[in-house]
């Protein structure tokens, strides 16, 4: 098909990434859209939980909760983004479902990497750059832009990316509540410890460790809080186990909106290299990621607000969900410099409020 004229895009349907972390990880790339159609009206749409991380997004106009349940949910989204019109659709998510959508629904333009063996759905299938594996996946999401926008205009622009995330006052209100009805001392240091990951237990810190970190914080007077999805809770639980005095247990008891909020009035968050991470860095707080299979290159926490630990061998990054040596780049990681560290970020922080 001949290039399309940037002034006949008005409806944009954005497929945002399933994971959290991703999701998180895509922002700048929609705010770099909004700038390339200050105008247009863009739709995106992700999954149930996941959508609550754009409620207080001024770069969207609407947000669109979808979970697939079999193959009448697609031919569903199909029909609804063919009723909507939209001229462009923009695929973030490199699934083979999120091209078949759009082509069902006769998108004029379906732009997207051409992943998945789905490039004969789109109009316009980008190859997967070379650098992916050497850079931050904000880059990889913000490529799709600027592949976009050379398309449209015939030139790219290099962008400083703005990921940030904004909390609402409301928001933060019901943060400080869920803190108070669940026996934290509001007004004192409060720092937040994700020890579980969904997709990968190699990816854990062992539980104990993250229990002697916990230790350590409430001795120095600090409240410290639990966090994850339910899916986590078993692992949370055998950190409250290995503890002698007791955390605030707040894994599975929040919303993603909701730990967005907690995580913004958080002083610290440490946390394995999952969703939480990013959101840490988005809303600015201090946050503290402990690395081991994965590569930090593309998936460590984006911007100033992060910092990581990582004692790396040989073998990594493997990319490995489960270990099957002896988990050596993880057990290598103590509790002290975990602690150390933490404190460091929280005085810095104190620094640049003051």
């Amino acid at each position: 098909m001949k290039n399309p004229q940037i002034d006949t895009i008005h409806r944009i349907v954005v497929r945002a990434p399933n994971w959290l972390g991703d999701a998180v990880m895509c922002v700048a790339a929609l705010r770099e859209l909004r700038r390339l159609f200050p105008s247009a009206l863009i739709t995106v749409v992700a999954r149930p939980g996941t959508t609550e991380i754009f409620a207080d997004a001024d770069f969207l106009d609407e947000v669109i909760a979808y979970e697939r349940r079999g193959l009448r949910s697609v031919w569903q989204q199909a029909r609804d983004w063919k009723n909507r019109r939209f001229d462009l659709a923009l695929l973030f998510q490199n699934a083979f479902e999120a091209a078949a959508i759009a082509f069902l629904a006769r998108v004029p333009l379906r732009f997207g990497y051409g992943t998945e063996r789905r490039g004969f759905l789109l109009t316009h299938a980008i190859e997967t750059p070379a650098w992916k594996d050497e850079r931050h996946e904000i880059f990889y999401y913000l490529n799709l832009i600027a592949e976009l926008e050379n398309l449209l205009l015939g030139s790219k622009n290099e962008v400083t990316p703005n990921f940030q995330l904004t909390v609402s006052s409301d928001g933060k209100k019901r943060a400080l509540e869920l803190l108070a009805k669940n026996g934290v001392k509001i007004g004192e240091p409060l720092v937040l410890l994700c020890p579980g990951s969904v997709n990968s237990r190699a990816k854990r810190w062992p539980t104990e460790r993250y229990a002697e970190l916990a230790d350590r914080l409430i001795e120095s007077r600090v409240n410290v809080a639990l966090i994850g999805s339910s899916n986590e809770l078993d692992v949370s639980q055998r950190v409250v186990e290995h503890c002698r005095h007791a955390p605030v247990l707040l894994t599975g008891k929040t919303s993603v909106g909701d730990l967005t909020s907690l995580v913004s009035i958080a002083d610290a968050l440490i946390t394995n290299d999952t969703g939480p991470a990013h959101l840490g860095a988005a809303v600015g707080t201090p946050t503290l990621v402990i690395f081991g299979p994965t590569n930090p290159l593309t998936t460590r926490p984006f911007g100033p607000a992060g910092a990581i630990i990582r004692h790396p061998p040989d073998c990594a990054p493997c990319m490995l969900r489960d270990c099957p040596i002896d988990h050596r780049c993880m057990t290598a990681i103590t509790p002290e410099e975990v602690f150390t560290e933490a404190r460091r970020l929280m005085r810095r922080r104190l620094e640049v409020a003051v």
